[in-house]
């Protein structure tokens, strides 16, 4: 899975410097504010799921959130490596 998540970075950034003119993506990664407000309604519906609905939907709900994530942490500049790096991290100390 953690190889995944990386080919899905990779695929973001790939749309951040192509710029698909149909790409959903790049949308996003053009307008910051709206990239950071889907991580907040994705990061509710999480929750939402998480505490009313199916085990489906909140797995369904989590890869929204992360794909959401990927690419704002794109449009900031900032690599999974670096959030990989901070977990790390924390999990040694």
């Amino acid at each position: 899975m953690n190889g995944f998540l990386h080919q899905l970075a990779d695929l973001i950034e790939q749309r951040q410097r192509e710029q698909p003119a149909d790409s959903y993506t790049v949308t996003l990664l053009n307008d910051e504010n709206k990239a950071a407000q889907k991580v907040g309604e994705e990061g509710v519906e999480v929750v939402i799921a998480a505490l009313n609905q199916p085990r489906e939907r909140l797995v369904e709900e989590s890869a929204d959130l992360l794909y959401h994530l990927l690419v704002l942490l794109t449009a900031k500049g900032v690599s999974l490596e670096e959030v990989e790096t901070v977990l790390e991290n924390r999990h040694s100390k």
